[in-house]
């Protein structure tokens, strides 16, 4: 498992702009209670580091602003759980049964682990089942929260994959995720509202009681 093995400071930046996508030095300094300055000497170091990268954004006829955001190697950062054996296990598989075989066992694998979920999420309020979906994401790897809407119901939001290994080689376990917070909460609709997949910085999904 890969872990943050940075300075707290440095590591409260890196979650900063993994939940954010991006963020100029001002604004981090203010969400982080920090001087500019010392903020700037931070992210010099993090892009020295290639944990994240820059860009500029030219605003009106001042100096333009400096916008950062994650590179690849600061996303590998996070925790997760994936391992170069499973990658390994799916390929012998992929070249050994047909493309119908292979797309019935990942089906079969998100199935049980969806399962799995409503087991342990129970028969409380929505919100106490959401909550535990949350500690469970978490405890797999994933860095995640939820908010409640105005409209009703939660926003589950990922903001990392704990399968990213996996994800790039298989990118159809991707799809399954949907279909197995819908078998794991059977009384709500569940719907995708972000994607990494499709180069957002996060995954998110609302969930609502039916009816």
């Amino acid at each position: 498992m890969t872990t943050i093995q940075q300075p707290s400071t440095k590591q409260d930046i890196l979650r900063h702009l993994l939940k954010q996508g991006e963020s100029t030095a001002q604004d981090l300094a203010e969400q982080l209670n920090l001087k500019p300055q010392g903020i700037r000497r931070h992210l010099n170091e993090l892009e020295a580091e290639g944990l994240i990268v820059h860009k500029k954004i030219q605003a009106g006829m001042g100096r333009p602003n400096y916008v950062y955001e994650l590179s690849r190697e600061g996303r590998s950062q996070f925790p997760d759980r994936y391992d170069e054996f499973a990658v390994s296990l799916l390929g012998t598989l992929a070249e050994t049964v047909t493309k119908d075989q292979m797309k019935s066992i990942l089906q079969k694998q998100w199935e049980r682990k969806a399962i799995e979920y409503r087991d342990r999420l129970g028969s409380g309020s929505l919100e106490e089942r959401v909550a535990k979906l949350v500690e469970l994401r978490v405890s797999e790897g994933y860095m995640a929260e939820c908010h409640t809407v105005e409209t009703g119901g939660f926003i589950l939001t990922e903001y990392n994959c704990a399968i990213a290994q996996i994800a790039e080689s298989f990118p159809s376990v991707c799809g399954h995720e949907l279909e197995m917070f819908a078998i794991a909460l059977p009384d709500c609709k569940v719907e995708r509202t972000h994607w990494l997949v499709n180069g957002e910085h996060r995954c998110g999904y609302l969930i609502q009681l039916k009816g």
